[in-house]
């Protein structure tokens, strides 16, 4: 009876939130206007994401318009900061308080997180920018107060380790409440999100859930599986996902649909723009699109291979996309083969081929026995060696042959002391060297397993925990990354704040440690 009572209301809650935001929600930008421009360019807050997530204290029109009056009353002495303090809750993480007990596992740090970066289902609330989310999630934790889309598959393997299998199922449940709700899932479960996606992981999160629960699941999610699909093949909303490459073959790219600096970085996008000769609209939109691809940002997606003022994301077919894609194209094959329509489940099975066979096709270089982006522009293979050229082994697109070649490139250009390395240039960015990052290392030794390369494999995932576990006894934290290159530093990562977390670096080490059963210590 209890639990028939939790799921009626859980049903009335979603009910009521796609009642109350039945129209599109509107971003801080379209609410503040002018308040908004003058915080975020005036730097109020370091972090320009402080004020986008603050939430009124009062009417937001009433603010704004005694904003305008203060603001030109010469007879006051106005303080911006003291108004928005007056008038605004500031967000205040949740986690601020837990103190990481470094005696301790780190694996029982990690169960103790789950708590800690847990949130409640959301309430809503006027002038906010959080999308309410009918069930408990997990966030990644510190300024990151929301669910991200792509974080949130790689959490889910800590999730699944740790038995926590009802927040797993939660979190898919939120991200097919979006699908239905605004056609996509957003970056993440904020207005100024809501321009763009992140790497399609859905059907993955279905195959974790499948795992506990049975095929069934696939039939169960198939309506919103599809909503995925269409948007990212461009049939739902404005987007330009699509490439349609020389032969005629469909890959696909990342798009913003905006054209405006990214509200949650005004400041920064704003001030790359100063002294930018092209298209600034473009130059956003590419911004933003780094945004999209979740690797925001890195030369691999640069121009001249050095500067984010050459920012071209939308000029690349990247090849982890279209292994998303691949592996979604199949999962609705499977959905449609459980529903008993074998018609459709072909249709998707063709199509997932096509899309494999084109991705060996234009995406790998037979020379380096490596997989690139490419250069829609320019008709050819980008230069630029990533560590995501190995994802195509993650979705099994690579033939045996070509896996085992790039196995070897990977251990000669990209296995590092702590684990793969990102990229082979130092730009300053932090999707470069010498950064690893959690769900880059999943991709690869997870990759290398699916072709048998165990040895490989296992000695990535013994570099990296050992990284991580170190990094942690040493500071009480787990990174959003890591230095893979110099081990020996206190911390070796992050580029905000240590922070009580790291979401997906929790759950990649936890499956790591399980996986090829390494100690702590």
């Amino acid at each position: 009876m209890a639990v028939m009572k939790k799921t009626f209301l859980l049903v009335v809650m979603q009910f009521i939130l796609l009642i109350v935001f039945a129209q599109t929600p509107k971003t801080p930008d379209q609410i503040y206007g002018q308040l908004f421009v003058d915080v975020q360019m005036n730097r109020i807050f370091p972090d320009n994401k402080t004020f986008v997530d603050c939430i009124p204290k009062r009417d937001p029109k009433a603010i704004v318009a005694d904003y305008l009056k203060a603001k030109h009353n010469p007879a006051l002495r106005f303080s911006l900061l003291r108004f928005v303090e007056e008038n605004f809750e500031i967000p205040v993480s949740p986690t601020s308080q837990y103190k990481s007990d470094t005696a301790a596992s780190v694996k029982v740090h990690i169960q103790q997180l789950w708590n800690i970066l847990k949130r409640n289902p959301d309430v809503p609330a006027e002038g906010s920018s959080l999308l309410p989310l009918p069930y408990a999630y997990i966030v990644p934790g510190g300024r990151f107060r929301e669910i991200y889309y792509w974080d949130s598959y790689f959490t889910m393997l800590g999730l699944q380790e740790s038995g926590e299998h009802e927040v797993l199922e939660n979190m898919v449940n939120n991200f097919a409440y979006m699908l239905n709700k605004y056609g996509h899932i957003p970056n993440g479960n904020r207005t100024y999100y809501l321009s763009r996606s992140q790497p399609p992981f859905f059907s993955m999160m279905l195959d974790l859930l499948a795992e506990r629960k049975g095929n069934s699941v696939y039939a169960l999610y198939q309506n919103v599986l599809l909503k995925e699909y269409n948007y990212f093949m461009d049939k739902t909303a404005n987007t330009k996902h699509v490439v349609t490459m020389p032969d005629g073959s469909i890959l696909n790219r990342y798009w913003d649909q905006g054209t405006r600096p990214r509200q949650e970085s005004f400041y920064h996008d704003s001030t790359v723009a100063v002294d930018y000769k092209g298209n600034r609209a473009m130059l956003y939109k590419n911004l933003r699109s780094g945004a999209e691809s979740g690797l925001d940002f890195s030369s691999r997606w640069f121009a001249d291979g050095e500067h984010l003022s050459t920012v071209e994301v939308t000029n690349f077919v990247p090849v982890d996309l279209n292994g998303l894609l691949y592996h979604l194209e199949l999962t609705l094959a499977k959905s449609y083969k459980e529903t008993g329509n074998l018609l459709r489940a072909n249709y998707y099975t063709q199509l997932a081929e096509r899309r494999k066979k084109a991705i060996n096709k234009y995406l790998w270089n037979a020379k380096d026995n490596w997989y690139y982006d490419y250069n829609i522009s320019g008709k050819k293979l980008s230069s630029a060696v990533t560590i995501m050229g190995i994802s195509p082994l993650f979705f099994n697109v690579a033939s045996t042959e070509q896996a085992h070649a790039a196995a070897q490139f990977a251990k000669a250009q990209l296995l590092k002391s702590g684990g793969f390395i990102t990229t082979l240039k130092n730009t300053g960015q932090q999707w470069d060297a010498p950064n690893g990052w959690a769900p880059l290392q999943w991709l690869a030794i997870k990759g290398l397993e699916n072709y048998e390369e165990h040895e490989l494999a296992r000695e990535a995932a013994v570099r990296w925990a050992a990284l991580n576990i170190k990094v942690f006894h040493r500071t009480g934290k787990l990174m959003e990354k890591y230095n893979v290159v110099d081990t020996n530093l206190e911390a070796g990562g992050g580029e905000y704040q240590s922070q009580d977390g790291f979401g997906w670096t929790n759950g990649v080490l936890l499956k790591l440690m399980d996986m090829y059963d390494i100690k702590d210590r």
